[in-house]
């Protein structure tokens, strides 16, 4: 089975596709993962491996080894573009979330004031007030939606009980130009099940939540590394530039594609 990334809690800088040189916050533990998906493209393996032994990184903790971090960058004179919170699972179910956010931030501040702070989130938290705030708060507020469709999202993303798309999507039309939409596509199939998010229906619902939302900004992608369902494939370029230019042209949302 795969396994987890990321075994710190403060990890890179990484090259990242979307968002340039990255320094990467993972508030889930360090040897398992915790996720409110449990996505059949995860980079980072299944839930199934369990959360591991060394439990959740305290807030403190998180902020020392990023201040450390940071000061140890700012004195090579490192070049950094975003500060990401990702990792091994879903950042907002840290029960100090909205607190590391605001270390986070105040630190950015300190030492790369120019720097960008992302959180890359599942949307399954974004009912829950303090994580909203927390994330109006940070620059680049990315969050996912794979589906327009409840079977997909199910299928693709294995959400935990309760997880609707129409409940989901009437939590992104609040955050508005606030957020950034991310969806990954890819097709493939699981348990005998064929799974397929780029096609015409599927595309245009995504459309039609898009309109809805009215993020910022859209971001497509495809799978780029190994993924625990070994039959899911990378959707080639020119065709994830298609699907881009469908969305701008039906939306006048700014796409970002990357694949």
């Amino acid at each position: 089975m795969q396994t987890v990334l990321f075994h710190d809690t403060i990890f890179g800088p990484i090259h990242s596709r979307r968002l340039g040189s990255s320094l990467g916050v993972n508030l889930m533990p360090n040897d398992g993962k915790i996720c409110s998906f449990d996505c059949l493209y995860c980079e980072a393996g299944y839930n199934a491996q369990g959360p591991g032994t060394t439990g959740l990184p305290p807030r403190v903790e998180v902020a020392r080894l990023l201040e450390e971090k940071l000061k140890s960058l700012k004195e090579a004179g490192a070049p950094l573009d975003v500060i990401t919170f990702s990792g091994n699972g879903e950042p907002t179910l840290h029960p100090d979330f909205a607190g590391v956010v605001d270390d986070t931030i105040a630190l950015r501040d300190k030492y790369f004031p120019d720097v960008k702070i992302s959180v890359l989130t599942n949307s399954t938290r974004i009912a829950n007030p303090d994580v909203a705030a927390a994330l109006s708060r940070v620059d680049n507020n990315i969050l996912k939606l794979d589906s327009a469709f409840d079977e997909t999202a199910r299928l693709l993303d294995r959400p935990a009980p309760g997880y609707t798309i129409a409940k989901t999507i009437d939590g992104l039309r609040k955050f508005g130009s606030q957020g950034i939409i991310q969806t990954m596509f890819t097709r493939g199939e699981h348990d005998g099940i064929a799974i397929d998010n780029t096609t015409d229906a599927e595309v245009d619902a995504l459309i039609e939540a898009y309109r809805t939302i009215g993020p910022r900004e859209v971001m497509i992608y495809t799978i780029d590394r190994p993924t625990p369902e070994t039959t899911l494939r990378r959707i080639p370029r020119p065709e994830l530039d298609a699907i881009a230019d469908r969305i701008r042209r039906a939306t006048g949302i700014p796409v970002q594609v990357s694949g």
